[in-house]
């Protein structure tokens, strides 16, 4: 089993440092979706809810929440990221989240694209609660992962 780098040696809690590491290319991917009854789903897709376009909202809060991670996740460097995106797919349920943030540093940005997916998935969920209280956001995980240390990943 691998040691838990945010632990020392009695067990405390501690930031990893990363002054030592060279910096390399790192971009991750993260997904979610939330579930919404066809009336809903369709006015977001027509934008006629009643707070307006909720997918350019929602993109924006999902960009701004990857820039804030380290500000929202104990322990979490704050990092000058390269590129974030937040793109959006309408399924016949719902609509599914995909956030890829990218950036040539010394530490990864898994927890910068899980950021941005979960927040722009509350987004649409507070757009949209007007119209539906019962949506659900569903599997927010990490699809993939380059560069680094421990080098690619991708979900199975």
């Amino acid at each position: 089993m691998t040691k838990l780098t945010h632990l020392d040696d009695s067990g405390a809690a501690r930031m990893v440092d990363v002054g030592g590491k060279s910096a390399t290319v790192r971009s991750a991917t993260a997904a979610g979706f939330i579930r919404m009854a066809p009336a809903t789903l369709a006015a977001v897709r027509e934008g006629s809810g009643p707070k307006g376009d909720v997918l350019a909202a929602a993109r924006i809060a999902g960009i701004m929440a990857a820039k804030r991670t380290g500000e929202l996740i104990p322990l979490c460097h704050p990092l000058a990221l390269d590129s974030v995106a937040v793109d959006f797919t309408f399924e016949a349920e719902g609509i599914a989240v995909s956030a890829r943030a990218s950036l040539t540093g010394k530490t990864g940005v898994e927890m910068e694209a899980l950021t941005a997916a979960a927040m722009a998935l509350l987004t649409i969920y507070d757009m949209a609660k007007a119209l539906e209280k019962g949506m659900v956001i569903e599997n927010v995980r990490l699809i993939e992962k380059t560069g680094g240390k421990s080098g690619d990943w991708r979900a199975a």
